[in-house]
C-alpha cells in the first residue's frame, strides 16, 4: 500500500514542540520592552499651547527653576506655573508677540494655560518631589539637560525598577543641595569622598518596601 503522507511530516510534532517554546518566547520578549516605559515614554515630547524654549528661558537667561516652579522644594508637586508668573516678563517683553497671543489670553479672560505635564506619575504610585530636593537629588537626574531643550522631552522611564535602582544606591546621584537646580554642576574629581560627606552630614534611607511608594 503506497505511503499517503510524505516522511518529514514524521518531524512535524519535533517543529510544533520547538515553535511552541519559540513563539511565548519572542512574544514575551517583544512585550516586555516596546510596553515598557522605556519604550513607550523615553521621547513624550508633546505640543504644547505655546512653544516656551527651555533652552531660552533657562539656559541663555539662566533663570532659575523655581522661579517658575516655586514649589519644588516644599510641595510633593513640581507645580505648572500659572499665567502670572510668565505675565511677570511678558507685560514688558515680547508684549505684541503672536506666539505668545494664549498667555495674553488667558492673563485678561482668567482660565488658566492647559500646558502639556511631560512627566507625569501614576496616581497609584506616591512621589514626594519635596524629599528627593532635600535628599541633593539634582534636576539633570531624573529630567535631564532640560536648560538645552527647545522643547522638553522626557529623558528617564520613571518607571519602578529605575526608581529602585536609585533607591538601593543614592549616593552617585546626590549632590549638595544647594546645587540641586544647577544644569551645569559636575561632581568633583574625587566623587567617593563627596559622597561619603553627603552621606555623613544627611544620611538618607530611600523606602524599598512596596509601602513607601504604593499607599
Amino acid at each position: 500500500m503506497p505511503q499517503l503522507f510524505p516522511r518529514w511530516l514524521n518531524k512535524l510534532p519535533l517543529f510544533a514542540a520547538v515553535l511552541g517554546l519559540i513563539v511565548p518566547a519572542v512574544a514575551i520578549a517583544g512585550i516586555w520592552y516596546y510596553g515598557s516605559p522605556k519604550f513607550t515614554d523615553v521621547g513624550y515630547q508633546p505640543v504644547q499651547p505655546v512653544p516656551y524654549s527651555h533652552k531660552l528661558h533657562a539656559g541663555e537667561l539662566g533663570i532659575d527653576c523655581r522661579y517658575c516652579h516655586a514649589s519644588v522644594e516644599v510641595s510633593a508637586v513640581a507645580n505648572v506655573p500659572p499665567t502670572q508668573t510668565c505675565m511677570n516678563c511678558h507685560r514688558l517683553v515680547k508684549r505684541d508677540s503672536t506666539l505668545l497671543a494664549p498667555i495674553r489670553d488667558s492673563a485678561a479672560s482668567g482660565q488658566p494655560m492647559q500646558w502639556v505635564r511631560v512627566h507625569e506619575l501614576p496616581d497609584y504610585a506616591y512621589f514626594t518631589h519635596r524629599a528627593h530636593v532635600a535628599a541633593g537629588i539634582g534636576s539633570v537626574t531624573c529630567h535631564g539637560r532640560i536648560d538645552t531643550m527647545e522643547v522638553v522631552t522626557q529623558m528617564q522611564p520613571l518607571s519602578m525598577s529605575w526608581c529602585l535602582d536609585c533607591h538601593r544606591n543614592p549616593e552617585p546621584n546626590r549632590r549638595p543641595v544647594s546645587e540641586v537646580t544647577n544644569m551645569k554642576w559636575t561632581a568633583p574629581k574625587d566623587a567617593a569622598a563627596l559622597q561619603a560627606k553627603l552621606a555623613g552630614e544627611h544620611p538618607v534611607q530611600p523606602p524599598l518596601a512596596c509601602s513607601g511608594c504604593h499607599r
